[in-house]
């Protein structure tokens, strides 16, 4: 950002300045006490042989530096000169420091004066609240500032939840003033980091994190994990249904003589199963597979799993033998992939990580997808396998 001889000029100056603003250094010293001002800034100048061969270049490269200088506007930078005497050219002064003598000088420069001052009364109106957000708005200032316009909104969800540590409600019941669960919805983030510093630690479960833990964290009711599922055997039809979508904690309390469960996430996949003695399929769970975990009557029947075969897939197989050690692949192998070539898609990432609950049969598989030993990306989406190949597999699956 120098000028065309490579001079620090008024423009680089501004810029130094701007890097610091960006790195909240400006904003942060007054609550962590450095001492930035009178502030050195970086100066290329002139050395005795340009200034020899370039002296018209180098008096209006001080010219035009003097003209932004504090000296000549009234606020700015100021210029620490030195005298030379060149055999040639005489005595003549030339810049040797840039200084900035204090904060006002650095944001009028670089026009921040308005932010500088909003943050300075964020500041102040936080730290009488919540004194222990002190270390936050120092390493944050920017963010703070980029949040400004609602910063009062964020205080008021503070304040209430450190007035009603692990409510228990669901987030929809919290009521503050101004505030709506929309706003506290998109703000989970920012909010998390703050709380964590304004609540005890024992109103904080730190088994939870994210915005996806954000209830839990902080002791609100999250919406229930629901659970889609499909009962195989007509004679365990529940209350005369067999597809039926329950809480994870009502299907927790599901009473059936079942043998067998098979997880699927495609929802087709669920709806087509073929007929199962003493069997049920679960569907769609999407993340909340892991929660199966928690179902006591799920560790006495048969668990199989049917992914998508591809690096991805297993790897959910893996998390779910983390929680269900008992679960099968199914329609996961070598055949099944082998058979349908001719539906092969292409993973856009694959999952290079090693697992370590594959069988034998599946890690080998597992690491030839990963390794694209198959092809580049190879993957078979659960879905695409012919009907008559599933029906086929589970069929024989019941006869032996």
């Amino acid at each position: 950002m120098t000028g065309s001889t490579g001079w620090t000029t008024p423009a680089d100056i501004r810029s130094q300045i701007e890097k610091a603003w960006q790195r909240g250094q400006i904003l942060a010293a007054p609550l962590t006490g450095a001492s930035l001002f009178p502030m050195t800034l970086a100066l290329k100048r002139p050395d005795g042989r340009a200034l020899s061969e370039r002296f018209d270049d180098a008096r209006a490269w001080i010219r035009t530096l003097e003209d932004g200088s504090r000296a000549r506007q009234g606020y700015g930078y100021d210029i620490a000169w030195s005298e030379i005497n060149h055999r040639l050219l005489g005595r003549n002064r030339v810049p040797t420091a840039i200084r900035l003598a204090s904060e006002a000088d650095a944001l009028r420069l670089i026009g921040r004066q308005r932010q500088a001052a909003q943050f300075h009364s964020l500041v102040e109106g936080t730290l009488a609240r919540f004194p222990m957000l002190s270390g936050w708005l120092a390493r944050k200032p920017l963010v703070a500032l980029e949040n400004v316009g609602s910063w009062d909104r964020v205080l008021s969800v503070l304040t209430w939840f450190a007035a009603h540590p692990r409510a228990g409600m669901y987030l929809r019941q919290i009521d503050v003033p101004g505030v709506d669960t929309k706003f506290i919805e998109a703000q989970k983030g920012l909010l998390a980091e703050l709380l964590d510093l304004v609540l005890p630690q024992d109103a904080i479960d730190q088994r939870f994190t994210g915005a996806r833990g954000f209830e839990q964290r902080y002791g609100l009711v999250s919406k229930p994990l629901l659970v889609r599922f499909r009962v195989l055997d007509q004679d365990l039809s529940v209350g005369g249904f067999s597809d039926l979508t329950v809480p994870t904690t009502e299907f927790a309390r599901l009473h059936l003589p079942l043998e067998r469960v098979f997880i699927t996430e495609n929802d087709i996949n669920g709806l087509t199963f073929p007929s199962v003695p003493k069997s049920l399929i679960i569907f769609g769970l999407g993340y909340g597979l892991d929660r199966l975990g928690e179902i006591n009557w799920m560790k006495n029947v048969e668990l199989h799993y049917w992914g998508d075969i591809d690096t991805h897939g297993f790897a959910i197989l893996d998390r779910l033998r983390a929680v269900c050690p008992q679960a099968q692949s199914f329609l996961m192998d070598r055949e099944t992939l082998t058979n349908h070539r001719n539906l092969w898609g292409q993973e856009d990432s694959r999952y290079i990580a090693p697992l370590s609950r594959l069988t034998p049969s599946e890690q080998a598989l597992f690491d030839d997808l990963r390794c694209n030993r198959l092809g580049e990306g190879v993957r078979l989406e659960q879905e695409r396998i012919h009907f008559s190949w599933v029906r086929q597999t589970v069929g024989a699956f019941i006869q032996s």
